[in-house]
């Protein structure tokens, strides 16, 4: 069925004349024949009584509930997509444990407060895994450290870091080859960012490999750096954050290896949701890009 002919369906029902929903929907009179003919063929079933005045039959009356179902849809779909005060339905998004603990909620809670018939949800993990979810269609928008070189995904730079070395007892300068060498460094799992930035580290000191341990908490990570278990690489901000909870100190490193940018990652622009777009929309302004 034509979404054109349920709408002079309806002008039908509502005017009781062919000559008047034709006027109504500007249009000819033949036109608006042709289409209720249709849609009976389509059903199998006459929809109006043509002799004595037009009046919708009980098949008519049937369609009419639904008629005015899927045009409300329609209209309300339509809505949606071409307002920009709009957005609802769902937002996936993904971030890394750092990113979403400080960097986010302002921006979260402004964007619910401006959309509450958006429903979010949020997924924390490394970058490689958050890129693995936007490539597979679970995620809509993720944060990642660094962009995305493909033409079918949009980069948005959104923060810039600082990485530092965090450690339980206050340091001078960066350990030197022989103490790295023994030493054990904590560190999300595989495919995090932060944890390419230790290996960048070693192998500025000459250094292939050390133990290193998975966490899969920022608390439990920093928990253990306190308690001397090792050293770990995170954004200054994130440690400033929780220095009052851990006694931890860090180290300035290299430049090299301590700056790194997080970008908000999609598909390209031309199929975002309303949801997704008013998201982005928000990112800027919250985050003055």
């Amino acid at each position: 069925m034509q979404l054109k002919s349920l709408r002079l369906f309806m002008a039908v029902a509502e005017t009781g004349s062919f000559m008047a929903a034709a006027k109504q929907l500007h249009t000819v009179q033949s036109n608006v024949t042709t289409h209720i003919k249709k849609l009976e063929e389509e059903l199998g079933a006459q929809l109006v009584h043509r002799a004595g005045g037009v009046r919708l039959t009980s098949a008519g009356l049937a369609l009419l509930d639904y008629a005015e179902r899927l045009l409300a849809v329609h209209d309300e779909a339509l809505a949606l997509f071409k307002s920009p005060e709009n957005a609802a339905g769902q937002l996936r998004l993904g971030s890394m444990e750092t990113t979403m603990a400080l960097r986010l909620p302002p921006i979260l809670a402004a964007y619910h407060a401006n959309f509450p018939d958006v429903d979010m949800t949020l997924a924390t993990g490394p970058t490689a895994s958050l890129i693995e979810k936007l490539m597979t269609g679970q995620a809509d928008g993720v944060f990642v450290a660094g962009a995305i070189d493909h033409h079918r995904y949009h980069s948005l730079k959104v923060f810039s870091e600082q990485l530092v070395l965090v450690s339980s007892t206050p340091l001078t300068s960066v350990p030197s080859a022989e103490e790295l060498l023994t030493a054990t460094f904590l560190a999300f799992r595989q495919g995090c960012s932060y944890r390419q930035r230790i290996e960048l580290l070693l192998a500025s000191q000459g250094i292939n490999a050390v133990r290193v341990f998975e966490f899969g908490t920022l608390d439990a990570m920093l928990g253990c750096v306190a308690a001397g278990m090792g050293y770990t690489v995170l954004p200054r901000i994130t440690i400033e954050a929780h220095r009052h909870r851990f006694g931890i100190h860090t180290m300035e490193l290299p430049s090299a290896i301590a700056n790194i940018d997080t970008y908000f990652v999609t598909p390209e622009p031309a199929t975002w949701s309303p949801a997704l777009a008013r998201f982005v929309d928000t990112l800027r302004q919250e985050a003055k890009l």
